[in-house]
């Protein structure tokens, strides 16, 4: 159902409320830091925490959420097994300076659970403290690891999937451009939900009519975006890189097999609707899909909202082969309500 007035109110007065980012961000990890504390843990999904080492002697913290088929019966008693179908690497959202994999946790588990997947979450280093490009390196490394079987020893490269949402959108999105350029492995599938892959967000000079639309009103401002890019970069040059923005990569050629989910009321719809085009321009097997009456930053919304139920079917059945859309429709972008 369509966004009712008072919800919009509530996301107008939120928004326009906000301090500017770049003060706000540390209160705001304190705030992330005590919602996570809340979180309860599922019985339904295994959490363990291990880490990678990186090339400069740094132990990357990540967090692996295995769903289990818990069974109990008179015959057999209490039984518990691990019950997945491949593994996604997740990159959190959180403009590369909020967010962390404690106030992901929900969402992975969900995650998990929802997809019969194994989530690995990976807590990246982030802005400003490590600016560009930490992050994408950090993300590269452990992806390649993973793919090399140097993480955990039962995974299957073919059967690995980069996911993020938001900045964690960008960087599963750079992560594959890195493995294509430097040639150490090549991921097979991507998800991007309302990534960032643009570097303009200026209302007065964007290309994209999303981000005038809908950069004021709904949570997400055009301003947060500006002030997580200027916490990101190292200098204003890194802008204008395709690692930071890789929209600006001429050649989106050799790039996995990507779904990109946007939504309509986010800043960043048409840029992520932009990629998923030119991935699918340049050869790439694509498809995008907007969903209507939402916001950035739903992913992190209850699981029984509509939304993030209809955002887990479309990502399952993509990841599962099953058809979406009926033959002869086009898959690249697809309009979903969330009746």
């Amino acid at each position: 159902m369509p966004i009712n007035k008072a919800v919009l109110a509530a996301f107008k007065a939120a928004t326009r409320l906000r301090p500017d980012i770049k003060e706000f961000y540390k209160a705001q990890r304190v705030a992330e830091d005590l919602s996570a504390r809340l979180a309860l843990p599922n019985p339904r999904c295994r959490v363990d925490d291990i880490t990678a080492p990186m090339p400069d002697g740094c132990a990357l913290p990540l967090r692996v959420f295995t769903p289990l088929d818990i069974d109990f019966s008179l015959a057999e008693e209490f039984k518990v097994t691990e019950d997945f179908r491949g593994t996604v690497l997740f990159f959190h959202g959180g403009g590369w300076v909020n967010g962390d994999v404690d106030f992901y946790t929900d969402a992975c588990s969900a995650m998990a659970l929802r997809l019969e997947r194994r989530v690995v979450s990976v807590d990246y280093r982030r802005a400003p403290e490590h600016r560009f490009p930490q992050a994408p390196e950090d993300c590269y490394e452990v992806a390649r690891q993973l793919h090399a079987g140097e993480l955990l020893a039962d995974v299957d490269a073919d059967h690995i999937v980069l996911f993020g949402d938001s900045a964690g959108g960008n960087l599963a999105a750079v992560v594959s451009l890195m493995a294509r350029d430097r040639g150490e492995f090549l991921p097979r599938t991507q998800m991007l939900l309302y990534p960032v892959t643009y570097n303009d967000h200026d209302p007065v000079t964007s290309y994209f009519d999303s981000v005038r639309e809908n950069g004021e009103d709904y949570l997400l401002s055009s301003r947060d975006i500006r002030g997580y890019m200027e916490l990101y970069a190292s200098s204003p040059a890194d802008l204008h890189r395709p690692y930071f923005a890789p929209l600006l990569e001429s050649d989106l050629s050799r790039q996995p097999r990507t779904l990109v989910v946007t939504a309509e009321y986010c800043p960043l719809r048409d840029e992520g609707e932009v990629y998923a085009q030119r991935l699918a321009d340049d050869g790439g097997d694509v498809q995008c899909y907007r969903m209507l009456d939402a916001v950035h930053g739903y992913l992190l919304y209850p699981s029984v909202f509509n939304i993030v139920r209809d955002t887990y079917r479309i990502v399952k059945q993509f990841l599962d082969g099953d058809p979406l859309v009926q033959e002869g429709e086009p898959t690249w972008l697809g309009l979903l309500g969330t009746d």
